[in-house]
């Protein structure tokens, strides 16, 4: 009994460790039997923060288009205090009632950055200025990332604010 029960310790902590669970951090890059290099982990964290910024842009521009854009055609965007908005028909519409805040600074940073060549992971904080700069928001927020078409996109995204629920924005 005690056996088994350490084999199966030892085992769980192995298929851990070849997840990756608990790393915020991939090693920079796969690599095949012939030791070619498959996917560098490192080069894409520079990729998706390029993407971060022009989504960035976007929200104080008002350009709806590039907000959506970003999501693949069945994106789930995950908003505090919400249901689940699914598609690009209705993020759009979630895009244009953000657009009205009027917002006139939004920036992400990214803390933590995983993945492999299927999925990505890009965690981290936000601010929020708008109402013409009178209020202000921080929070944190989940982005995960897929290709479509070749493409990396925001497959899901969740963010809350760091104001305790019910707080007076």
């Amino acid at each position: 009994m005690k056996r088994t029960r350490m084999f199966l310790m030892t085992l769980n902590e192995t298929g851990l460790s070849a997840l990756g669970c608990g790393s915020t951090e991939s090693a920079t890059s796969t690599v095949r039997r012939d030791g070619a290099a498959t996917f560098d982990v490192t080069a894409m964290r520079t990729d998706i923060e390029a993407r971060n910024r022009h989504f960035n842009n976007a929200h104080v521009i008002g350009y709806s288009a590039t907000m959506v854009n970003i999501c693949t055609a069945d994106a789930r965007l995950l908003p505090p205090g919400a249901d689940p908005v699914i598609g690009r028909r209705a993020i759009e519409a979630l895009t244009a009632q953000y657009l009205t805040f009027g917002i006139t600074e939004f920036r992400e940073e990214t803390t933590a950055f995983y993945g492999n060549q299927d999925l990505l992971i890009d965690e981290g904080t936000y601010v929020m200025v708008y109402d013409k700069g009178k209020k202000a928001e921080e929070g944190k927020h989940v982005n995960i990332w897929g290709k479509e078409a070749g493409e990396w996109k925001t497959y899901s995204n969740m963010w809350n604010s760091n104001a305790p629920s019910g707080a007076d924005k």
